[in-house]
């Protein structure tokens, strides 16, 4: 049999690499910073991580780290509620719900994992989802593994909810579930305006908050700080794994029923095994770093802030953007990759993303901007944009 189907999914990388859509992974030789080292020998600045705050290297996580190492050993070789829950892993739960100012939290091995494995615990078919168009893939597919009805708003589109809302009146329970960054344009959710049509609809707010905590709002702490609805959202989803010091890990945080509930029945965190101490001590340092200062979210502010004003002023076509996220837009997928791959040359390290990750006739350069970067790397970035753009045609000027 395999002979059959070996065949044909021969045939269907063939196309890909044909269609110039095929996605190479780059080999990265050192630790994830503002510059890294490629296998090839060339060291290149990074404007494609999640690594938001520049915290994936940071000593202080580092020898967090180490501690637990010492203190906790490598890993848990269990689930939970069995006998892989320690000190630690309480202590950064009560951390990431002080930090958002909710009611409790539960850990997952990722963020994929704790989008899905929301839904299904809470809700049946008596119940209705409300779901932004563009949200996450990770909250789609938890969607689907809910009997609940579902319903879908056009991104950010107001108007759009209400009616969705209107449609799901005759539902038990009404859940609007949105990105609070959508992390391919960068634009932030309206949560003023979702939190105004879920209190006149009676619905719950659920908001995944990889890419906007750490990011939006003047300290970090995510949407509902920078919309000033902080503790009014229901369910928070979000990720160690971006700005929060980069390596891995999910959460869900807010009201102590929800949580509670899916300690009980969310499969994802009854059937996969803890996180390691490592990951945890150093997460509990992150919270404490963050509760220091906000002088790394300023940083990134101001670095945001320079690069896509000087992008727009090029004459690159640049998403509005309220995130640490600049889409530049080319449309065309082969030129996202062509682009892509001269930059590189350049010495800018930056992915270029089309269909199926983003529209058809969509594509685009998704710049992450961070605040490891200093001024000198935001200049060579801006000056291989406009290099490379004006190379291609991308720049007429």
């Amino acid at each position: 049999m395999y002979g059959k189907i070996k065949d044909h999914l021969t045939q269907e990388l063939q196309s890909i690499r044909e269609a110039g859509l095929y996605k190479n992974e780059r080999l990265i030789v050192s630790p994830q910073d503002a510059v890294i080292r490629l296998a090839s020998g060339q060291e290149v600045l990074n404007f494609c991580a999640n690594n938001y705050l520049g915290l994936s290297n940071h000593p202080r996580l580092v020898q967090a780290a180490v501690e637990a190492l010492q203190s906790h050993g490598y890993g848990m070789s269990s689930v939970r509620f069995i006998c892989g829950t320690t000190d630690l892993h309480k202590k950064l739960e009560r951390a990431i719900a002080n930090f958002f100012g909710t009611e409790d939290t539960i850990l997952y091995a990722a963020c994929f994992d704790a989008n899905g494995g929301i839904f299904e615990p809470l809700l049946s078919e008596e119940d209705a989802i409300i779901s932004d168009a563009l949200n996450h893939a990770s909250i789609i597919d938890g969607v689907r593994l809910s009997k609940a009805k579902r319903f879908r708003y056009a991104n950010a589109d107001m108007k759009d909810l209400e009616e969705q809302l209107i449609l799901a009146q005759d539902a038990r329970f009404r859940v609007i579930v949105t990105d609070g960054v959508f992390s391919m344009d960068g634009n932030v959710a309206p949560m003023d305006e979702i939190n105004r049509l879920a209190k006149k609809y009676d619905a719950l707010i659920m908001v995944d908050e990889c890419h906007s905590a750490g990011v939006v709002g003047k300290t970090g702490r995510g949407v509902t700080e920078l919309f000033n609805i902080r503790g009014e959202v229901d369910i928070i989803t979000g990720t160690l794994g971006k700005a929060f010091g980069g390596a891995l890990g999910g959460f869900t945080t807010g009201r102590k029923e929800i949580i509670e509930l899916l300690r009980q029945r969310s499969r994802p965190y009854l059937f996969s095994n803890s996180l390691p101490p490592a990951v945890v001590n150093a997460g509990i340092r992150m919270f404490e770093m963050m509760a220091e200062t906000s002088e790394l979210q300023e940083k990134l502010h101001h670095n945001t802030d320079w690069f896509i004003g000087k992008m727009k002023e090029a004459g690159f076509d640049i998403k509005p953007s309220r995130s640490a996220i600049c889409a530049v837009m080319l449309y065309d997928a082969r030129v996202s990759q062509e682009f892509a791959s001269r930059l590189l040359e350049e010495g800018i390290y930056v992915t270029g993303f089309y269909y199926p990750v983003v529209p058809k006739g969509a594509a685009r350069i998704r710049v992450q901007l961070s605040a490891a970067h200093e001024p000198e790397h935001l200049e060579r970035a801006l000056h291989a944009f406009v290099k490379v753009g004006k190379e291609l045609g991308i720049l007429t000027n």
